[in-house]
C-alpha cells in the first residue's frame, strides 16, 4: 500500500510538475484509502496529488520543533508521531501530550505564519504527505469549506466553553454513508410521494424543492417497520440535519416535528436533476436498509439535540429520555433522578485531534463526562499518566477542592463528545444529594443511610416519594425493611424493596446470621398485642419471600432448615393465641414441607433438567503427568485443597501436589489456588485438570484429545434444516438458562469462594456460549473447499437469524462472534463470494454487538422483545445489567 519510494520521494525526478496522468491516478487511489482524505471532493484530492510530496522518516526523527516558523503541512499515511510540548525554552523539558496516527493531519499554523505550538517526533517508521505553504494556502482559499473539518486548532488551545452549535456544524462534511442515505431518502420520496417535496414560500422567499418536517416524519413511519414512535423518527432526521445532508431553510440546527421547511443537500443547487428511473429503482431497493441504519444511530442524534437545549427549554419527555440514557453512563449512574437530568447543560463536540479541553494550573469551572471518544491526562514533567474512555469522568477534583486543575486533558481522537456540568450545577448536585439523604445515627455513628427519590408507585406515599437504602448495618437494614413492609399486599405481588433484600442479603448478612435475627424480630408477649401481631406478620411475609426466592438452596444449609423448623413451630404456637396469623399458616406449611421433602414434587419436575447444587457429588477425572488418570468423587463446591487431598488418597501419595488447569492453547498452565472452589465447571472446553509435584510442572503436556477435531461435520450438517437446528439449540439453551439462579450471578460477582457456593449452572451456560462460538470457527476453518465454505457462512447466518427470531440471544451472538473471529473474517475470498443479501444480514447482526453507549444497540434490541428471552450472558456478567434480569421467570 505504500507509495513507491523511487517514484514519489522529494529527490525523485518525478517532481509534482513532471507527474503524468498515470502517476496522479496511482497517488489518487492511495489517498482515497486514507482517513484524512476520505471526505474530500475528488477535484481537491486531484490537486493534492499534483502538489504533494512523499516523505518517509525513520523512528526518532524530529520533523520540527516548538517555536519554529512552519513551511509545510503534513498528513500521516503510515506510522505515528509524538506531539511534545514544553513550558520552558528548554526542549529537554517537553512531555508527550498525544500521538498522531494514520489519517491525521497537522501543521496548519502555516496559514497565518504563527510559530509551531509543539515539537513533532516520529514514534516509528512513518510515511507522510507534505504540501508546501504556498500550495497549501492556494488549496485552502479554494476549498476552505471542505478542508475546515480536517484542521485542528493549535496544540494546547483552550476549548473549555466548547464550540457553539453554529460552529459545530459549519465544518461538517457528511460521511459517504450518510450522504448515500440522504440521496436514497430523497429519491424514494420523489418516486413514491412526490407531493412531499415541492417549492415553498418562507419569509417572502421561495425555496425550491422543500419539504415539511411533519410530512417527512409521517412518510418515514409509513415506510419503515423499525420506526415505532415519532421520537425515533425525529432522531433519524436529526442525523441527516447534523451531517448537513438535510438543511433547515432558516438555519435551525434541531429537527422539529412541526410545519417547518427543510430541503436535501442535492436540492440546494438550482439545477439539481430529478432521479432517473434507474436511480429511483436503486433507492427503493435500498430504502429499508437505509432506514435501519438511521434507526440505529438516530437515538444518539436525538439525545444530542435535547442536550443542546437550555435546561429551562427541556420538556418532561426530554428529561425522561436523557435520564434513561444517563442511567447507563458509569459516571452518572449513582445519581438520583432529581439531579442527574437537568444539570447536564451542554454537549461538547470536538472534532480535531490534540485539542486541550483544559490545561494544568487553570481554574476549574466544569465537570466532564466522556460520551464518545477518549482523552489523555497529561501532567507536566510526567507526560501522559493515563487515558480515559467512554463513560469515564474528569474535572471533579478542582471543583471539590476549589483548586487549580491538576493536569491537562488532551483529546486522543477526533469527533469526541462530552457532557458538561458547570461548577454551579455541580455544587447544587452535591447539596441536593445531601438534602435528599437521611442519616440515622446511634452512638455518633451512621447505622442507616436513606436517599429520597420519586416513587414509581404513587400508593406508597402521599407525596410520591420513597426512601432507598444506600448503606447501613445489616441489623438496621433488616429492621427498616420490616418496618416499611406493606402488609396489605398479597404474597404474589412484587415488592421491589423486599425482593432486593431477599436476593442480595447473602452479601452482607448470611443465613447463619439472618435466622437468629428473624427469630428475635417477632416481638415479645410483654409488648402490645397489635404491635406484636404486625411484627410477626412482617417476619412471616419476609420468610415466605425468602424461602420462595432461595428455594432448594436452603436445603444445602443445616442452619436454614433448622430455622424453618423452629420458625414454623413458633408461628403455629402463636396462631393459637393470635387467630389473625392462621391465614398465613398454609403457605408457610407448604414451603416447610417442600424444603423438608415431606412430599413429592410430582413427575413433571423430575422430567426437567435439574439445577446443580453445591453439595451435589460428581465423578471427575484428574490426570497425572504421564496421562494416566484417577477418578474422584467430591462435592461440586469442593475446594482445590479438598480435591488434592482426594487425589492424594487415591494415589497413595504423600508429596505436596499442585492442581493445574492445562489447556490446549499452547499448553497454557494455570496453577489453581488452594481456596478456589468449584473448579470443575470453570474449565475451558479443551481444558483438563492435572495433578503433579511442583518439580514436574514444566513437563506437563496436553492430552492428544485436547487438540480438537481434524475434520469438520459438513456432510451431516448440510442435511439439517437451519430453522430446526436453531429451534433445538434454543430448547437446550433454555434448559441450561432456566437452571441458573440469580444468586449465581451474585456469587460470581463477589467471588464464589467467599460464599463457599458453586456457580456451576452459570458456568455451564457460559461454556455453552463458547462451545457454539468455537463450533462455528472450527467448522468453517476445517472446510477446505471455497464453495463449501461459502455455503457454511450462509448456513450459519440463517441459523443466527432463526435464533434471533426465537429470542435466543445467547446463541445468536455466539454464532455472530464466531463468524467475526479473525480466523474466519480474514478468509477474504470466502466473504467475497458470499451473496450481497447475506452480507447485509451479517452486517446488520454484527452492528448489534456495538459496545458503544454501554451496548445501547443490544439494550434497544432487548427492549423490543417480549419474554421469554435467553439473554446474552457474557454481557450480563460484565456488570452491564442488573442481576434481577437473570430471572427466567422475568426474562
Amino acid at each position: 500500500c505504500h507509495f513507491p519510494h523511487q517514484m514519489y520521494d522529494i529527490s525523485s525526478p518525478f517532481r509534482p510538475a513532471e507527474r503524468s496522468g498515470e502517476d496522479v491516478d496511482i497517488i489518487l487511489a492511495r489517498l482515497k484509502r486514507v482517513k484524512a482524505f476520505e471526505r474530500f471532493h475528488p477535484s481537491l484530492l486531484q490537486q493534492i496529488c499534483l502538489c504533494g510530496y512523499y516523505e518517509c522518516l525513520e523512528r526518532g526523527v524530529t520533523l520540527y520543533r516548538q517555536g519554529d516558523i512552519g513551511t509545510s503541512w503534513y498528513a500521516v499515511l503510515s506510522g505515528s508521531l509524538d506531539v511534545k510540548v514544553s513550558e520552558t525554552v528548554n526542549h529537554q523539558d517537553a512531555v508527550t501530550i498525544c500521538t498522531l496516527g494514520i489519517g491525521t493531519a497537522f501543521g496548519e499554523s502555516i496559514l497565518d505564519n504563527t510559530p509551531r505550538h509543539a515539537t513533532i517526533v516520529t514514534r516509528e517508521f512513518s510515511e507522510l504527505l507534505r504540501i508546501d505553504q504556498r500550495e497549501f494556502k492556494s488549496l485552502w482559499e479554494k476549498y476552505r469549506q471542505c478542508m475546515a473539518g480536517l484542521l485542528a486548532p493549535s496544540y494546547g488551545v483552550m476549548e473549555s466553553g466548547g464550540p457553539s452549535p453554529d460552529s459545530e456544524y459549519k465544518t461538517i462534511v457528511p460521511s459517504e454513508k450518510i450522504m448515500r442515505a440522504g440521496k436514497v431518502l430523497r429519491d424514494a420520496i420523489l418516486s413514491r410521494a412526490p407531493h412531499i417535496i415541492r417549492d415553498r414560500k418562507y419569509h417572502l422567499k421561495t425555496y425550491r424543492q422543500c419539504c415539511v418536517g411533519t410530512e417527512l416524519v409521517d412518510w418515514q413511519m409509513q415506510q419503515s417497520s423499525c420506526v415505532h414512535t415519532r421520537i425515533q423518527a425525529v432522531g433519524m432526521w436529526q442525523v441527516l440535519l447534523e451531517e448537513g445532508v438535510l438543511n433547515h431553510v432558516d438555519q435551525e440546527l434541531t429537527f422539529q416535528d412541526k410545519y417547518l421547511f427543510y430541503r436535501f443537500l442535492d436540492d440546494e443547487q438550482e439545477d439539481a436533476p430529478l432521479p432517473t428511473e434507474e436511480e429511483a429503482r436503486e433507492s427503493n431497493e435500498e430504502l429499508q436498509d437505509t432506514l435501519l441504519l438511521l434507526s440505529q444511530i438516530g437515538p444518539d442524534a436525538h439525545m444530542r439535540m435535547i442536550l443542546r437545549k437550555q435546561p429551562g427549554q427541556r420538556t418532561a419527555d426530554d428529561l425522561e429520555i436523557i435520564y434513561e440514557e444517563l442511567l447507563h453512563i458509569k459516571a452518572l449512574s449513582h445519581l438520583s433522578t432529581t439531579v442527574s437530568t437537568d444539570s447536564v447543560t451542554f454537549i461538547i463536540h470536538c472534532r480535531p485531534y490534540t485539542v486541550a479541553l483544559f490545561n494544568q494550573g487553570e481554574e476549574g469551572t466544569s465537570w466532564y463526562i466522556i460520551l464518545k471518544g477518549s482523552v489523555n491526562v497529561v501532567i507536566y514533567g510526567k507526560g501522559v499518566v493515563c487515558t480515559l474512555h467512554e463513560g469515564d469522568d474528569f474535572g471533579k477534583l478542582a471543583l471539590v477542592n476549589d483548586a487549580p486543575r491538576a493536569a491537562s486533558i488532551v483529546l486522543r481522537e477526533d469527533n469526541c463528545h462530552f457532557l458538561r456540568v458547570d461548577k454551579e450545577d455541580f455544587n447544587r448536585i452535591l447539596k441536593d444529594v445531601e438534602a435528599n439523604t437521611v442519616r440515622l445515627k446511634e452512638h455518633y455513628q451512621d447505622v442507616l443511610v436513606l436517599e429520597k427519590s420519586p416513587s414509581s408507585n404513587s400508593t406508597t406515599s402521599s407525596s410520591h416519594y420513597k426512601y432507598t437504602v444506600m448503606s447501613g448495618t445489616p441489623e438496621k437494614i433488616l429492621e427498616h425493611f420490616l418496618e416499611m413492609m406493606r402488609l396489605d399486599s398479597h404474597l404474589n405481588e412484587s415488592d421491589p424493596a423486599l425482593d432486593d433484600f431477599v436476593l442480595m442479603h447473602c452479601v452482607f448478612i448470611p443465613n447463619s446470621q439472618l435466622c437468629p435475627v428473624l427469630m428475635a424480630s417477632q416481638g415479645s408477649e410483654q409488648e402490645r398485642l397489635d404491635y406484636t401481631l404486625n411484627n410477626k406478620r412482617r417476619v412471616i411475609r419476609l420468610v415466605l419471600q425468602w424461602a420462595s426466592v432461595h428455594g432448594d438452596h436452603l436445603q444445602e444449609e443445616d442452619a436454614s432448615l433448622a430455622f424453618l423448623e423452629e420458625f414454623f413451630v413458633s408461628v403455629s404456637d402463636d396462631a393459637r393465641v393470635i387467630p389473625a396469623l392462621k391465614y398465613q399458616l398454609p403457605e408457610l406449611e407448604k414451603i416447610h414441607k417442600v424444603l423438608l421433602r415431606q412430599f413429592s414434587m410430582g413427575d413433571e419436575k423430575l422430567q426437567k433438567r435439574q439445577a446443580i447444587k453445591s453439595n451435589d457429588e460428581i465423578l471427575f477425572k484428574v490426570y497425572c503427568s504421564d496421562h494416566t488418570y484417577t477418578t474422584i468423587r467430591v462435592p461440586m463446591a469442593a475446594s482445590v485443597r479438598e480435591v488434592i487431598s482426594a487425589v492424594a488418597d487415591k494415589l497413595g501419595s504423600a508429596e505436596d501436589l499442585l492442581l493445574v488447569n492445562l489447556s490446549s492453547a499452547g499448553g497454557e498452565k494455570v496453577v489453581l489456588k488452594p481456596n478456589d472452589i468449584s473448579v470443575f465447571s470453570t474449565l475451558s472446553i479443551n481444558g483438563r485438570l492435572f495433578v503433579c509435584p511442583g518439580d514436574q510442572l514444566d513437563s506437563l503436556m496436553p492430552l492428544p484429545e485436547q487438540e480438537g477435531p481434524s475434520t469438520g461435520s459438513l456432510g451431516s450438517f448440510e442435511l439439517m434444516s437451519s430453522k430446526d437446528l436453531a429451534y433445538q439449540m434454543t430448547l437446550y439453551d433454555w434448559e441450561l438458562f432456566h437452571c441458573v439462579h440469580e444468586h449465581e450471578l451474585i456469587y460470581y460477582t463477589f467471588g464464589r469462594q467467599n460464599f463457599k457456593k458453586t456457580t456451576a449452572n452459570m458456568d455451564l451456560f457460559l461454556r455453552r456460549f463458547n462451545e457454539i462460538q468455537l463450533w462455528v470457527i472450527t467448522e468453517i476453518c476445517l472446510c477446505a473447499q471455497l464453495s463449501k465454505r461459502v455455503q457454511l457462512l450462509k448456513k450459519f447466518i440463517k441459523i443466527a437469524a432463526h435464533c434471533k427470531e426465537y429470542k435466543n440471544l445467547n446463541s445468536f451472538f455466539a454464532i455472530i462472534m464466531g463468524m467475526s473471529n479473525p480466523a474466519v473474517s480474514r478468509l477474504s475470498q470466502t466473504w467475497e463470494k458470499l451473496p450481497s443479501k447475506f452480507k447485509k444480514f451479517y452486517s446488520e447482526f454484527e452492528s448489534l454487538m456495538d459496545p458503544s453507549r454501554n451496548h445501547r444497540a443490544y439494550r434497544l434490541t432487548v427492549a423490543k422483545l417480549d419474554p421469554p428471552i435467553i439473554p446474552f450472558m457474557p454481557l450480563l456478567i460484565k456488570g452491564q445489567c442488573s442481576p434481577t434480569q437473570l430471572s427466567p421467570t422475568s426474562t
